[in-house]
């Protein structure tokens, strides 16, 4: 078997110094070497296969250039995806990895998952929740820096990122408000608002009313839970009031799916006899509305940014990060019938 290429070789190739190439290939040269011998010693790298031992650098400086992030249904989620990337970027440009860990919402496999990534040294952790939840981190994963993703912890010793939800309930509203809607109807999420996503989503619905010196009517406000199903059983109670709504925000994108479908069955239009906003911006079901479902976007990009970039910050605070929910306007929104 050939021997690796060492450091020393690297730096013979480009005819400077050890201490040089070890300042390059950290990315910590400026003010001691010109970027002409840096790129030297890069291109002197790549032409001999040299890779930077990373757990002898691990061993003397006591830590690894590994972010863990660990999560209940993270590979299974459809939102996961964008959420990873973020964070995987944004630790890339610091020169760090992301290893991920898929719990499944076991007890017991977070543990060990948490122990592994201690055992590794790594920098720090990203504690992700599958949906918007408020939790306990656990103890274990405080001996390393941590940051709660998608989830904000009670304890607050950690900083937390979450979307938006209540302002993004808020605006969701006022985009039906604005076309001339005084009867707007909300489907939640889930029974009990046992989730923050539902109480904040639906808190936003309420303020907007006010707002518009509009009282919440309670029977327009149907508990769902966040499925097909409670979109039809929803559209179908809302629009079968004496005074029946004009309009209707749907908790998720998934009850705005069988809202529409409900309301073809009636016989009705969207938008011409109801207008409907969703909420979410799933991918995969986008392609399912006709007309397009105007909805509001959770930000899983921006919020693995935010969080990557937090746990690379040992000084940040132990604060709140609620990131915006940017609204994505389609064709699913008209003034009432008659206006």
């Amino acid at each position: 078997m050939a021997q690796r290429p060492t450091m020393h070789d690297v730096a013979a190739k480009a005819g400077v110094s050890q201490a040089v190439v070890s300042l390059v290939l950290s990315g910590r040269y400026a003010g001691r070497a010109s970027e002409a011998t840096a790129d030297r010693i890069r291109e002197a790298s790549a032409d001999l296969g040299y890779r930077t031992n990373l757990q002898a650098k691990t061993l003397k400086t006591g830590v690894s250039e590994i972010i863990g992030l660990v999560g209940d249904d993270v590979a299974t989620s459809p939102f996961s995806g964008q959420m990873i990337k973020g964070a995987q970027d944004r630790v890339w440009e610091d020169g760090n990895t992301l290893m991920t860990v898929d719990t499944g919402g076991d007890s017991l496999l977070e543990a060990a998952a948490i122990d592994t990534l201690l055992s590794h040294q790594v920098r720090g952790i990203l504690y992700t929740a599958m949906y918007h939840k408020e939790l306990e981190v656990p103890e274990a994963a405080l001996e390393t820096r941590t940051v709660a993703l998608n989830a904000r912890d009670l304890s607050g010793r950690i900083p937390s990122v979450v979307p938006d939800d209540e302002t993004g309930g808020y605006e969701a509203t006022r985009i039906l408000l604005e076309a001339g809607h005084t009867r707007i109807g909300m489907i939640n999420i889930f029974p009990g608002e046992g989730i923050p996503a539902a109480r904040d989503r639906r808190r936003g619905y309420e303020r907007a009313l006010l707002e518009a010196g509009i009282t919440p009517d309670p029977d327009l406000l149907i508990a769902g839970e966040g499925i097909h199903s409670s979109g039809q059983e929803g559209a179908r109670a809302l629009l079968g009031l004496a005074d029946p709504a004009t309009a209707i925000f749907c908790g998720n994108d998934r009850t705005a799916l069988g809202a529409y479908q409900e309301i073809a069955a009636m016989g009705l239009s969207i938008p011409e006899d109801v207008s409907i906003v969703g909420y979410d911006d799933q991918d995969i079901l986008r392609d399912y509305f006709h007309p397009g479902l105007t909805t509001v976007a959770l930000p899983f990009l921006a919020m693995g940014e935010r969080a990557a970039a937090l746990v690379l910050d040992p000084a940040a605070p132990a604060e709140t990060h609620a990131i915006p929910c940017p609204v994505i306007h389609r064709g699913s929104v008209a003034p009432p019938k008659g206006r």
